[in-house]
Formats: structure tokens, sequence, C-alpha cells
């Protein structure tokens, strides 16, 4: 997986830079672009659904509203004609008549609810009949003929009392009920409220007939308003369980998708493409929808997102061709710094020519400059060269005086010995092997062990000087021993101690040397129990404390050594160095 992913990249890594900056602008400018038409043509869409479906429920709610006056204008002619004595007094006398009786009986109650409309000042607009049926089930109708539509025979009576609306009726127990289809008969364009006539003489409120109430669904005309561009309105009768289009009458795509319960008659519009929005009727407890489709909907949006994708690939194109400019100014200056390098490899000094004052320019400035300065260098380097043989030479020659002064110390030795001047002959050979230890040979470190050598020559020399008054106390620990460490860092702090605590102390002295591992670090103290002093500036501006300060500090480095002095007046003074040896340098043996 970690090489397919650099191998995958490999693939399409251009070897020209203007390729690459191409390829660059196009990657960081067209997602971007492509993004922002996604989200503004999204946002747009979002934005017209919504305020879509807000309008869309606002203007059902207020056509509920307008549905709702002419419902209860309805009811309320319903109530007129229940309440009417006259009716409710021919229905207590209803029988079975002779056909003359019954003629008489039907004008005169045709008559009497005529009379309730006109006293009442009821909108019939939308009434187109209204049937009055007795306990037998004996028609009189305003409207329409006296008789029972679909169900008149000889066991009509039987046959309404079978039908789920009669049934409907008789559980309202006489408030008025609203059904979607006419209850009387096949048609289309019609619905009926029912209402029962009940006794109010009798305390069991005993039936004493039905109102049958025609309506015309033109009614939905005057409730809903709107153009096919906007969509369409629908009005779902679905109390009984089973959705059922009350408008509009005619069959339409939207009416032909309503079937099952209300819930899968709009999932059913969903599925089609249709946007809808519901709003449910309080007086017929029937469900008003709005329902459009949502490519006419979503037209404008569409028109959005086709100018946002035009103005994008426009957008895209412009920055194409200015991409192509400016790689052009970026990769021509480039590709004569690589003329410069290819021809300076060759051996060419001249470059003619200059270059802009810009990023580029300013590589290319450089390495003219480089050029001319290697070219000076290589000059320089020919002539160092020259001066480093001559050097050779002559530290060949001062090699001589080394070894002169080693064989002088050597005869000196030999002749005190001979005229057995002990003292002479020590001092000649602790001189002549501290002068040794102190070259080295040349080398820069030295094993601890012979640096802590050449401080025993050192107070061998100074005791003789002294007559002893210097006493040398060492305590290494003995895994350091072998370790390489920068020569001459230790024997100037004991010179230190001598010269300036124990020379002007009055008797003898100590001088203490501690070392020690301390993790990855060494850790060597040297202190003296000399007259110290309480200005240790006097000290650090002397040349060696402040000679091995700096040797250190460059050699093994700030962050990896430390030099820490301490002194107090009549008691001493105390030096600790701290630092990491390299690795590299090893371990001798001792």
């Amino acid at each position: 997986m970690k090489n397919g992913i650099p191998s995958l990249l490999g693939r399409f890594r251009f070897r020209r830079v203007r390729s690459r900056f191409l390829a660059a602008m196009i990657v960081l400018s067209l997602p971007p672009l492509v993004l922002l038409g996604y989200i503004s043509f999204d946002i747009a869409k979002s934005t017209l659904l919504e305020n879509n479906r807000q309008t869309n429920r606002d203007h059902l709610e207020t056509s509920s509203e307008v549905a709702d006056l002419l419902f209860r204008n309805i009811i309320n002619l319903n109530r007129y004609i229940v309440l009417s004595p006259e009716i409710r007094d021919d229905l207590r006398k209803s029988g079975i008549n002779s056909s003359i009786e019954q003629e008489n009986k039907n004008v005169q109650t045709i008559n009497r609810l005529q009379r309730v409309l006109n006293t009442n000042s009821i909108d019939t607009r939308f009434v187109d009949s209204m049937c009055v049926f007795d306990l037998h089930f004996q028609a009189y109708c305003l409207g329409r003929s006296d008789d029972a539509g679909i169900y008149e025979g000889a066991d009509k009576a039987e046959a309404i009392q079978r039908t789920a609306w009669y049934q409907k009726a008789l559980a309202a127990q006489g408030r008025v009920e609203f059904f979607g289809s006419s209850v009387l008969e096949d048609n289309p364009n019609s619905f009926s409220t029912v209402k029962l006539f009940r006794d109010s003489e009798s305390l069991s409120g005993e039936t004493l007939g039905l109102l049958v109430v025609n309506l015309s669904k033109s009614m939905f005309g005057s409730i809903f308003s709107s153009s096919p561009e906007s969509g369409r309105f629908l009005a779902i009768d679905a109390t009984g369980g089973k959705a059922q289009a009350v408008y509009p009458v005619a069959a339409s795509s939207e009416t032909s998708l309503i079937s099952g319960n209300l819930q899968e008659a709009l999932g059913n519009l969903h599925e089609q493409g249709y946007l809808t929005s519901e709003f449910r009727n309080i007086t017929t407890g029937w469900t008003f929808v709005h329902a459009i489709p949502s490519r006419e909907l979503l037209k404008d949006s569409n028109r959005i997102g086709t100018a946002t994708t035009l103005i994008a690939s426009l957008i895209a194109l412009v920055a194409l061709i200015l991409s192509f400019l400016l790689s052009g100014g970026i990769t021509r200056p480039l590709l004569r710094i690589k003329k410069m390098m290819i021809d300076w490899t060759k051996g060419n000094r001249e470059f003619e020519g200059t270059f802009k004052d810009d990023e580029v320019g300013a590589i290319g400035e450089t390495f003219r400059r480089l050029a001319y300065e290697n070219q000076e260098l290589d000059a320089r380097l020919y002539h160092s060269e020259l001066k480093e043989r001559e050097a050779e030479l002559r530290a060949l020659q001062a090699q001589i005086k080394p070894h002169f002064l080693y064989n002088t110390l050597d005869s000196i030795y030999w002749m005190a010995r001979l005229n057995k001047t002990q003292e002479v002959a020590q001092m000649a050979l602790a001189l002549s092997e501290s002068f040794k230890l102190s070259l080295n040979k040349g080398r820069e470190t030295i094993p601890l062990y012979k640096e802590l050598k050449h401080i025993e020559h050192y107070m061998t020399i100074q005791n003789f000087r002294y007559k002893g008054r210097f006493k040398y106390e060492a305590e290494i620990d003995s895994s350091i021993m072998g370790i390489e460490i920068l020569k001459l860092i230790l024997q100037p702090l004991v010179e230190n101690a001598i010269y300036h605590g124990l020379e002007p102390k009055v008797g003898e002295g100590t001088i203490r040397l501690e070392g020690k591992r301390d993790g990855d670090q060494l850790v060597f103290i040297v202190e003296d129990d000399g007259v110290g002093m309480e200005d240790l500036s006097v000290i650090e501006q002397g040349y060696g404390l402040r000679n091995v300060r700096e040797r250190m500090t460059l050699y093994y480095g700030s962050s990896s050594s430390s030099f820490t002095m301490t002194s107090e007046a009549g008691k001493g003074t105390r030096i600790e160095l701290r630092f990491r040896p390299f690795l590299e340098e090893g371990i001798s043996d001792a």
C-alpha cells in the first residue's frame, strides 16, 4: 500500500516544469469551480423547494379555511332542515299511503324544504339536490326525482341500511357526515352529506328519518385556484382507511396514482417525481394536497445549474490560458538557467544577457555570480595548494627542532645521573616527558591516563621549584582511564590552582582531582584549599582558563559541555568540567 501510492503518483508526474504548472493550475482551479457550481445549484434547489413547500402549505391552509366556510354553510343548511318542526311532524306521521296521498305529501315536503331555504337565506350555489327519507325510506327530494337513486327497488330499505355511509351516519348520532362521492347515484361531479333526523321529544332520541344533501364538486373550483404550470390541487378522502380522490373530477395522471391508504398514495406521487404539500381539513377530515412535477418546479434551478456550468467552464478556460502564459514566463528563465549550467559544466565561463528583477531572475544572477566567484576560487585554490606544499616543507624542517630538544634534555638527564645530581635528573626527565605529552605527535586528543601522567610530571617540576609545598591527590574511575579526551584541558586547571590558590598561601596546600562518569558524560573536578577569591572575573580573564573553556566549547559543543567555577575567600577554589566524549574516538588501552 505504501509503495502503491507513490508509484501511482509517479505515472502522472510530468517531466517538464511547464506541464506540472499547467496540471497544478487545473487541479487547483477546476475542482473548486465544480464544487462552487454544485453548492450554488444545491442551495438554489433547496431554497426553491423550501419556498415552494412553505408557499403551497400556506395556500392549502388558506384554501382549507375557505372550504370550512362553505362546509359550515352546508352544515347550517342540514341543521335548519332537521330542526324544522313541520318537516319533523311530517316524518313522525309518515306511513304507507296511497299514490294520491303520497304525491300530495311529496309536494308538501318539497314546499317546506324550499320555505326553509328561503327563510334562512342559505347559499345554495353548490347544492345539486336534497332528499329527506322517512322511516320507510320514502324519498322527498328537491332538485331531483323522488326516488332513492341506485337503491330504488322493492328492498331499498335493506339496501340502504347495509351501506357503509348509512352505518357511518348512524354512528355519528346526528352529526353531519361528509362523503367524497354521491351516496345515491353514480355521479362523479357531486359528493354528499348525510345527517339523521332524531326525535327531540323522545328520551332515547329515536331516528325519524335521513337527510341527504348532494353537492357539486365545482365548489372546489372556488376553494382552489391554480394554473397547470404551478401544479395541481387534490382533495383526498382517507377517513375510511382507503384513499379516494374527491377532487379533481376528471381523471388525471395525479388521481390515477391515488390508491391504498393516504401514505401509500402520497408515496406513489413521490415515486412518479411529484413534490407534494399536505394540509388536513378539520371539518371533513379530508386531506388537501398540492402536487407539482419536480421537473417543472426545478426548471429555474436547472437554468441556474446550466448558467453556473457555463460560467465555470469560461473561468476554467481563462485560467488555463493565463496559466499557460504565466508558466511560459516562469519556465523561459529557468531554461536559460539550465543552459547556463550545462555550458558551465562544459567549461564556458562567459554568460550573456540579463534576467528580470524577480525570484527566478535572482536565482539566475546568483548562479552567474557564483560561477564568477567559483572561477576566482579556483585560482585562489591553486595558489593555496602551492602555499600548502611550501608549508609542508617548512613543517618537515621544523620537526627537527623537537627531536633536537628531546635529545638535549636526554643528555642533561644522563649527565646529571653521572654527576649524581638526582634532582636535576628528575626535573629534566619530567620536563622531557611533559613536553612529549603536550605535543602528542600533533593529535588533538589524548587518552585520559596520559593526561594524568602529564599532570604528575608537571607537579614533579613544581614541587622541585617550591620545595615540596604542594600535595596532589587523584581519584579517577578506572573505567574511564582509556577514554580519549581533548588534550591539555586538565593540566591548565592544576596550574591555575597552584598560581592563584596555593602559591599565595602560607604553608603547604593540596590539589585534589576527581574523575567519574555521569550518564553519558564525563565529570572532572579540580579543587584546592588555597586562598580562594571573591572576584572570579580576575581568573576567568586569564589566558589559561579562557583557553580551556573556548577549546572545550569548540570541540564538544556548547550543548554537550559545561565549565563551572566557584571560589570562597580563605577556603579555596573548585572547578567542574562536564562533556560528552565522542564515540568515534574509541577507548585506548590503558
